[in-house]
Protein backbone atom coordinates (compact mmCIF):
# COMPACT_ATOMS: atom_id res chain seq x y z
CA UNK A 1 0.00 0.00 0.00
CA UNK A 2 1.04 3.58 -0.72
CA UNK A 3 -0.03 6.89 0.77
CA UNK A 4 0.35 10.46 -0.42
CA UNK A 5 0.65 13.02 2.35
CA UNK A 6 -0.06 16.60 1.30
CA UNK A 7 0.05 19.74 3.44
CA UNK A 8 -3.15 21.74 2.99
CA UNK A 9 -2.56 25.15 1.35
CA UNK A 10 1.02 24.84 2.53
CA UNK A 11 2.35 28.41 2.20
CA UNK A 12 -0.80 29.91 3.72
CA UNK A 13 -0.75 27.32 6.51
CA UNK A 14 2.90 28.19 7.27
CA UNK A 15 1.87 31.81 7.81
CA UNK A 16 -0.85 30.67 10.21
CA UNK A 17 1.40 28.47 12.35
CA UNK A 18 2.90 31.42 14.24
CA UNK A 19 0.03 33.83 13.59
CA UNK A 20 -3.17 32.02 14.66
CA UNK A 21 -5.20 35.21 14.19
CA UNK A 22 -5.15 34.33 10.47
CA UNK A 23 -7.23 31.17 11.05
CA UNK A 24 -10.37 31.06 8.90
CA UNK A 25 -9.36 34.30 7.16
CA UNK A 26 -8.40 34.69 3.48
CA UNK A 27 -4.62 34.52 2.96
CA UNK A 28 -2.65 34.99 -0.27
CA UNK A 29 1.08 34.48 -0.86
CA UNK A 30 2.98 36.40 -3.55
CA UNK A 31 5.80 35.24 -5.81
CA UNK A 32 9.34 36.65 -5.95
CA UNK A 33 9.40 40.45 -5.97
CA UNK A 34 5.73 40.42 -4.88
CA UNK A 35 4.70 39.78 -8.48
CA UNK A 36 1.65 37.51 -8.52
CA UNK A 37 -0.37 35.20 -6.27
CA UNK A 38 1.15 31.71 -6.02
CA UNK A 39 -0.78 30.30 -3.06
CA UNK A 40 -4.15 30.92 -1.41
CA UNK A 41 -6.09 29.70 1.58
CA UNK A 42 -9.51 28.17 0.92
CA UNK A 43 -11.13 31.40 2.10
CA UNK A 44 -9.28 33.44 -0.55
CA UNK A 45 -9.87 31.13 -3.53
CA UNK A 46 -13.38 32.43 -4.41
CA UNK A 47 -12.06 36.00 -4.75
CA UNK A 48 -8.44 35.72 -5.94
CA UNK A 49 -7.43 33.52 -8.92
CA UNK A 50 -4.12 31.69 -8.98
CA UNK A 51 -1.46 33.76 -10.74
CA UNK A 52 -3.32 37.03 -10.21
CA UNK A 53 -0.96 40.03 -10.65
CA UNK A 54 -0.75 41.64 -7.22
CA UNK A 55 -0.87 45.23 -8.49
CA UNK A 56 -4.11 44.54 -10.38
CA UNK A 57 -5.90 42.97 -7.42
CA UNK A 58 -5.21 45.51 -4.69
CA UNK A 59 -8.89 46.54 -4.70
CA UNK A 60 -10.00 42.90 -4.23
CA UNK A 61 -7.45 42.39 -1.45
CA UNK A 62 -8.92 45.36 0.38
CA UNK A 63 -12.57 44.56 -0.40
CA UNK A 64 -12.47 40.94 0.81
CA UNK A 65 -10.00 41.44 3.66
CA UNK A 66 -7.32 39.23 2.12
CA UNK A 67 -4.12 39.06 4.19
CA UNK A 68 -1.27 39.24 1.67
CA UNK A 69 2.30 38.06 2.36
CA UNK A 70 5.57 37.96 0.45
CA UNK A 71 7.05 34.49 -0.01
CA UNK A 72 9.01 33.50 3.10
CA UNK A 73 11.00 30.56 1.74
CA UNK A 74 13.33 30.08 4.75
CA UNK A 75 10.26 29.59 6.97
CA UNK A 76 8.47 27.35 4.46
CA UNK A 77 11.55 25.18 3.94
CA UNK A 78 12.13 24.75 7.67
CA UNK A 79 8.52 23.78 8.41
CA UNK A 80 8.56 21.36 5.46
CA UNK A 81 11.64 19.66 6.90
CA UNK A 82 9.92 19.33 10.27
CA UNK A 83 6.84 17.74 8.69
CA UNK A 84 8.94 15.23 6.72
CA UNK A 85 10.95 14.30 9.82
CA UNK A 86 7.74 13.46 11.71
CA UNK A 87 6.42 11.37 8.81
CA UNK A 88 9.66 9.33 8.73
CA UNK A 89 9.08 8.31 12.35
CA UNK A 90 5.85 6.58 11.31
CA UNK A 91 7.07 5.06 8.02
CA UNK A 92 10.74 4.86 6.96
CA UNK A 93 10.01 4.27 3.25
CA UNK A 94 9.39 7.84 2.12
CA UNK A 95 9.82 9.83 -1.08
CA UNK A 96 9.75 13.59 -0.55
CA UNK A 97 7.93 14.58 -3.72
CA UNK A 98 7.86 18.37 -3.22
CA UNK A 99 8.09 20.94 -0.45
CA UNK A 100 4.59 20.02 0.74
CA UNK A 101 4.08 16.44 -0.52
CA UNK A 102 5.52 13.02 0.28
CA UNK A 103 4.76 9.48 -0.84
CA UNK A 104 5.18 6.66 1.68
CA UNK A 105 5.04 2.91 1.12
CA UNK A 106 3.73 0.65 3.86
CA UNK A 107 6.16 -2.29 3.80
CA UNK A 108 5.66 -4.66 6.72
CA UNK A 109 2.40 -3.00 7.79
CA UNK A 110 0.19 -6.00 6.91
CA UNK A 111 -1.35 -6.19 10.38
CA UNK A 112 -1.81 -2.42 10.84
CA UNK A 113 -5.05 -0.53 10.51
CA UNK A 114 -3.68 1.92 7.93
CA UNK A 115 -6.47 4.49 8.35
CA UNK A 116 -5.82 4.63 12.09
CA UNK A 117 -2.07 4.80 11.51
CA UNK A 118 -2.49 7.71 9.09
CA UNK A 119 -4.75 9.48 11.56
CA UNK A 120 -1.88 9.24 14.05
CA UNK A 121 0.47 10.84 11.49
CA UNK A 122 -2.07 13.58 10.82
CA UNK A 123 -2.56 14.34 14.52
CA UNK A 124 1.18 14.29 15.29
CA UNK A 125 2.02 16.71 12.46
CA UNK A 126 -0.76 19.04 13.60
CA UNK A 127 0.34 18.80 17.25
CA UNK A 128 4.08 19.26 16.68
CA UNK A 129 4.12 21.67 13.72
CA UNK A 130 0.60 23.10 13.57
CA UNK A 131 0.30 22.01 9.93
CA UNK A 132 -2.98 20.51 8.62
CA UNK A 133 -2.43 17.62 6.21
CA UNK A 134 -4.52 15.33 4.00
CA UNK A 135 -3.64 11.68 3.36
CA UNK A 136 -4.74 9.40 0.54
CA UNK A 137 -4.13 5.64 0.86
CA UNK A 138 -4.32 3.20 -2.05
CA UNK A 139 -2.67 0.12 -3.58
CA UNK A 140 -0.61 2.26 -6.01
CA UNK A 141 1.04 5.70 -6.17
CA UNK A 142 -1.29 7.04 -8.86
CA UNK A 143 -4.38 5.92 -6.93
CA UNK A 144 -3.03 7.40 -3.69
CA UNK A 145 -2.82 10.76 -5.48
CA UNK A 146 -6.53 10.48 -6.37
CA UNK A 147 -7.36 9.32 -2.84
CA UNK A 148 -5.59 12.39 -1.48
CA UNK A 149 -7.71 14.69 -3.67
CA UNK A 150 -10.85 13.01 -2.33
CA UNK A 151 -9.60 13.39 1.26
CA UNK A 152 -8.97 17.09 0.68
CA UNK A 153 -12.14 17.78 -1.33
CA UNK A 154 -14.47 16.10 1.19
CA UNK A 155 -12.67 16.92 4.41
CA UNK A 156 -15.88 17.01 6.47
CA UNK A 157 -16.74 13.42 5.49
CA UNK A 158 -13.25 11.91 5.38
CA UNK A 159 -11.56 13.79 8.20
CA UNK A 160 -8.67 14.39 5.84
CA UNK A 161 -7.84 10.67 5.38
CA UNK A 162 -9.29 8.51 2.59
CA UNK A 163 -8.51 4.86 1.82
CA UNK A 164 -9.23 3.23 -1.57
CA UNK A 165 -9.36 -0.20 0.01
CA UNK A 166 -11.28 -2.26 -2.55
CA UNK A 167 -12.21 -2.52 -6.22
CA UNK A 168 -15.55 -0.81 -5.79
CA UNK A 169 -13.94 2.30 -4.27
CA UNK A 170 -11.24 2.30 -6.96
CA UNK A 171 -13.80 2.40 -9.77
CA UNK A 172 -15.87 5.03 -7.95
CA UNK A 173 -12.78 7.24 -7.47
CA UNK A 174 -11.71 6.89 -11.12
CA UNK A 175 -15.19 7.79 -12.37
CA UNK A 176 -15.11 10.88 -10.16
CA UNK A 177 -11.69 12.02 -11.47
CA UNK A 178 -11.59 14.09 -14.67
CA UNK A 179 -8.91 12.96 -17.12
CA UNK A 180 -7.04 16.28 -16.93
CA UNK A 181 -6.86 15.93 -13.12
CA UNK A 182 -4.94 12.66 -13.30
CA UNK A 183 -1.40 12.88 -11.98
CA UNK A 184 1.01 12.45 -14.90
CA UNK A 185 -1.41 13.43 -17.68
CA UNK A 186 -0.47 16.80 -19.12
CA UNK A 187 -2.53 19.28 -21.07
CA UNK A 188 -1.68 17.93 -24.54
CA UNK A 189 -2.36 14.30 -23.64
CA UNK A 190 -5.61 15.28 -21.90
CA UNK A 191 -6.77 17.12 -25.04
CA UNK A 192 -5.85 14.11 -27.18
CA UNK A 193 -7.87 11.80 -24.93
CA UNK A 194 -10.84 14.16 -24.81
CA UNK A 195 -10.90 14.20 -28.60
CA UNK A 196 -11.46 10.44 -28.32
CA UNK A 197 -14.29 11.07 -25.81
CA UNK A 198 -12.18 9.95 -22.84
CA UNK A 199 -13.40 12.29 -20.09
CA UNK A 200 -12.56 10.41 -16.88
CA UNK A 201 -9.73 8.36 -15.41
CA UNK A 202 -12.00 5.30 -15.47
CA UNK A 203 -12.56 5.61 -19.22
CA UNK A 204 -8.79 5.84 -19.68
CA UNK A 205 -8.33 2.51 -17.83
CA UNK A 206 -10.83 0.86 -20.18
CA UNK A 207 -8.60 1.41 -23.21
CA UNK A 208 -6.58 -1.59 -24.48
CA UNK A 209 -3.12 -1.73 -22.91
CA UNK A 210 -1.28 -2.14 -26.23
CA UNK A 211 -3.07 0.96 -27.58
CA UNK A 212 -2.01 3.01 -24.53
CA UNK A 213 1.63 1.94 -24.93
CA UNK A 214 1.59 2.74 -28.64
CA UNK A 215 0.03 6.17 -28.17
CA UNK A 216 1.62 7.29 -24.89
CA UNK A 217 4.86 5.27 -24.59
CA UNK A 218 5.96 3.09 -21.70
CA UNK A 219 5.49 5.97 -19.24
CA UNK A 220 1.80 6.21 -20.12
CA UNK A 221 1.47 2.43 -19.82
CA UNK A 222 2.90 2.48 -16.30
CA UNK A 223 0.42 5.14 -15.26
CA UNK A 224 -2.39 3.14 -16.93
CA UNK A 225 -1.46 0.02 -14.94
CA UNK A 226 -1.12 1.99 -11.72
CA UNK A 227 -4.64 3.37 -12.16
CA UNK A 228 -5.91 -0.19 -12.74
CA UNK A 229 -4.52 -1.14 -9.34
CA UNK A 230 -1.32 -2.85 -10.51
CA UNK A 231 1.65 -1.36 -8.57
CA UNK A 232 4.00 -0.20 -11.32
CA UNK A 233 5.33 3.16 -10.11
CA UNK A 234 7.67 2.73 -7.15
CA UNK A 235 9.18 5.22 -4.71
CA UNK A 236 12.02 7.15 -6.30
CA UNK A 237 15.40 6.64 -4.72
CA UNK A 238 17.32 9.70 -3.55
CA UNK A 239 19.83 10.49 -6.27
CA UNK A 240 22.46 13.14 -6.77
CA UNK A 241 21.03 16.18 -8.50
CA UNK A 242 21.97 16.72 -12.12
CA UNK A 243 21.79 20.51 -11.84
CA UNK A 244 21.53 23.29 -9.26
CA UNK A 245 19.95 26.60 -10.25
CA UNK A 246 19.41 30.09 -8.88
CA UNK A 247 17.22 32.30 -11.08
CA UNK A 248 15.38 35.51 -10.26
CA UNK A 249 13.45 38.36 -11.82
CA UNK A 250 14.87 41.79 -11.06
CA UNK A 251 12.80 44.36 -9.23
CA UNK A 252 13.29 46.77 -12.13
CA UNK A 253 14.46 46.28 -15.71
CA UNK A 254 18.03 47.40 -16.20
CA UNK A 255 20.81 47.56 -18.78
CA UNK A 256 23.43 48.45 -16.13
CA UNK A 257 26.23 45.90 -16.47
CA UNK A 258 27.46 46.38 -12.88
CA UNK A 259 24.03 45.51 -11.46
CA UNK A 260 23.79 42.41 -13.66
CA UNK A 261 27.35 41.40 -12.80
CA UNK A 262 26.68 41.62 -9.06
CA UNK A 263 23.48 39.58 -9.37
CA UNK A 264 25.12 36.87 -11.50
CA UNK A 265 28.04 36.66 -9.05
CA UNK A 266 25.65 36.34 -6.10
CA UNK A 267 23.57 33.67 -7.87
CA UNK A 268 26.73 31.71 -8.68
CA UNK A 269 27.84 31.88 -5.05
CA UNK A 270 24.40 30.73 -3.88
CA UNK A 271 24.60 27.75 -6.25
CA UNK A 272 28.10 26.96 -4.95
CA UNK A 273 26.84 26.93 -1.36
CA UNK A 274 24.03 24.53 -2.29
CA UNK A 275 26.58 22.36 -4.08
CA UNK A 276 28.85 22.18 -1.03
CA UNK A 277 25.89 21.30 1.18
CA UNK A 278 25.42 18.21 -1.00
CA UNK A 279 29.17 17.50 -1.11
CA UNK A 280 29.21 17.71 -4.88
CA UNK A 281 31.28 19.42 -7.55
CA UNK A 282 30.20 20.90 -10.89
CA UNK A 283 31.87 20.63 -14.27
CA UNK A 284 29.85 23.19 -16.24
CA UNK A 285 28.11 26.52 -15.66
CA UNK A 286 25.12 27.87 -17.61
CA UNK A 287 24.27 31.60 -17.47
CA UNK A 288 21.28 33.32 -19.04
CA UNK A 289 19.87 36.86 -19.19
CA UNK A 290 16.45 37.83 -20.56
CA UNK A 291 14.49 40.95 -21.28
CA UNK A 292 10.87 41.38 -20.21
CA UNK A 293 8.83 39.37 -22.73
CA UNK A 294 5.63 41.11 -21.59
CA UNK A 295 6.98 44.46 -22.78
CA UNK A 296 6.40 44.02 -26.51
CA UNK A 297 7.17 47.73 -26.98
CA UNK A 298 10.83 47.14 -26.02
CA UNK A 299 13.53 45.29 -28.00
CA UNK A 300 13.84 41.68 -26.87
CA UNK A 301 16.97 39.67 -26.14
CA UNK A 302 17.01 36.19 -24.63
CA UNK A 303 20.54 34.83 -24.60
CA UNK A 304 22.54 32.19 -22.73
CA UNK A 305 25.89 30.44 -22.69
CA UNK A 306 27.32 27.25 -21.21
CA UNK A 307 31.00 27.09 -20.19
CA UNK A 308 33.11 24.18 -18.98
CA UNK A 309 34.86 24.96 -15.71
CA UNK A 310 38.69 24.63 -15.78
CA UNK A 311 38.22 21.69 -13.40
CA UNK A 312 35.43 20.19 -11.30
CA UNK A 313 34.83 22.51 -8.36
CA UNK A 314 32.44 23.80 -5.71
CA UNK A 315 34.50 26.88 -4.86
CA UNK A 316 32.52 30.11 -4.80
CA UNK A 317 35.64 31.97 -5.92
CA UNK A 318 36.12 29.95 -9.09
CA UNK A 319 32.44 29.53 -9.97
CA UNK A 320 31.56 33.23 -9.51
CA UNK A 321 34.60 34.18 -11.62
CA UNK A 322 33.47 31.87 -14.44
CA UNK A 323 29.90 33.16 -14.17
CA UNK A 324 31.07 36.75 -14.66
CA UNK A 325 33.18 35.63 -17.60
CA UNK A 326 30.06 34.05 -19.14
CA UNK A 327 28.03 37.22 -18.56
CA UNK A 328 30.63 39.32 -20.39
CA UNK A 329 30.24 37.10 -23.44
CA UNK A 330 26.45 37.44 -23.69
CA UNK A 331 25.76 40.95 -22.30
CA UNK A 332 24.45 43.53 -24.78
CA UNK A 333 24.19 47.15 -23.52
CA UNK A 334 21.21 48.15 -25.68
CA UNK A 335 18.67 45.92 -23.90
CA UNK A 336 16.85 46.26 -20.58
CA UNK A 337 17.08 42.94 -18.76
CA UNK A 338 14.47 41.60 -16.35
CA UNK A 339 15.39 37.99 -15.54
CA UNK A 340 18.72 36.22 -15.13
CA UNK A 341 20.10 33.07 -13.63
CA UNK A 342 22.94 30.64 -13.06
CA UNK A 343 22.75 26.85 -13.36
CA UNK A 344 25.54 24.46 -12.34
CA UNK A 345 25.59 21.22 -14.34
CA UNK A 346 27.62 18.06 -14.71
CA UNK A 347 27.42 17.47 -10.96
CA UNK A 348 29.36 14.55 -9.45
CA UNK A 349 30.17 13.54 -5.85
CA UNK A 350 33.14 15.41 -4.41
CA UNK A 351 34.96 12.16 -3.62
CA UNK A 352 34.55 10.98 -7.23
CA UNK A 353 35.58 14.08 -9.17
CA UNK A 354 37.40 13.89 -12.48
CA UNK A 355 40.91 15.29 -12.08
CA UNK A 356 42.71 17.43 -14.67
CA UNK A 357 46.39 16.85 -15.43
CA UNK A 358 47.05 20.46 -16.35
CA UNK A 359 44.97 22.51 -13.89
CA UNK A 360 44.30 21.88 -10.22
CA UNK A 361 42.31 23.85 -7.69
CA UNK A 362 44.13 25.96 -5.14
CA UNK A 363 43.98 23.82 -1.94
CA UNK A 364 43.33 26.99 0.07
CA UNK A 365 39.88 27.29 -1.57
CA UNK A 366 38.44 24.24 0.21
CA UNK A 367 39.64 25.50 3.61
CA UNK A 368 38.32 29.01 2.96
CA UNK A 369 34.91 27.74 1.79
CA UNK A 370 34.61 25.58 4.90
CA UNK A 371 35.35 28.55 7.15
CA UNK A 372 32.94 30.83 5.26
CA UNK A 373 30.12 28.27 5.32
CA UNK A 374 30.54 27.70 9.04
CA UNK A 375 30.63 31.43 9.82
CA UNK A 376 27.66 32.27 7.59
CA UNK A 377 25.59 29.45 9.04
CA UNK A 378 26.29 30.70 12.53
CA UNK A 379 26.04 34.45 11.93
CA UNK A 380 23.65 34.73 9.01
CA UNK A 381 25.59 35.28 5.75
CA UNK A 382 27.87 38.00 7.05
CA UNK A 383 30.90 36.93 5.00
CA UNK A 384 30.76 37.73 1.30
CA UNK A 385 33.05 37.78 -1.69
CA UNK A 386 34.08 41.18 -3.08
CA UNK A 387 32.13 40.65 -6.30
CA UNK A 388 28.92 40.76 -4.26
CA UNK A 389 27.09 43.85 -3.05
CA UNK A 390 28.76 44.38 0.32
CA UNK A 391 26.13 46.89 1.36
CA UNK A 392 23.37 44.38 0.69
CA UNK A 393 21.37 47.12 -1.05
CA UNK A 394 20.13 44.85 -3.80
CA UNK A 395 17.34 42.82 -2.27
CA UNK A 396 14.30 41.09 -3.65
CA UNK A 397 11.13 43.10 -3.22
CA UNK A 398 9.38 41.66 -0.15
CA UNK A 399 7.27 44.47 1.23
CA UNK A 400 4.86 42.09 2.95
CA UNK A 401 7.34 39.63 4.43
CA UNK A 402 6.39 37.93 7.69
CA UNK A 403 9.01 37.13 10.36
CA UNK A 404 11.07 33.98 9.79
CA UNK A 405 10.29 32.73 13.32
CA UNK A 406 12.38 29.52 13.17
CA UNK A 407 15.38 30.46 11.01
CA UNK A 408 16.40 33.88 12.35
CA UNK A 409 17.27 34.60 15.98
CA UNK A 410 15.88 38.12 15.68
CA UNK A 411 12.46 36.76 14.63
CA UNK A 412 11.96 34.25 17.42
CA UNK A 413 8.68 34.87 19.25
CA UNK A 414 9.07 36.44 22.67
CA UNK A 415 6.65 35.04 25.24
CA UNK A 416 5.71 37.61 27.85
Amino acid sequence: MFALIDCNNFYASCERVFNPSLANKPVAILSNNDGCVIARSNEAKPFIPMGAPAHKYEVEFEKYGVHVFSSNYPLYGDLSQRVMTIIEKFCPDIEVYSIDEAFIQFKGFEYYDLETHCKLIQNEVLRCVGMPISIGIAPTKALSKIANKIAKKFTFKTGGVYFIKNEELRIKALRWTAIDDVWGIGKKIAEKLKNQEIQTAYQFTQLPGNYVQKQFSIVGLRLYKDLKGEPTLQLDEVKNRKAIATTRSLKHMTSDYEILRERIATFAITCSEKLRNEDGVANMIYVFIRTNKIRADLPQNHTNICLHLPHASNSSLLISKEAIKALKLIYRPNFKYKKLGVILMGITPNNNRQLNMFTIENPKHAVLMKVMDKANKKCGNKLRIASQDLGNKWKMKQNKLSPCYTTNWDDIIIVK
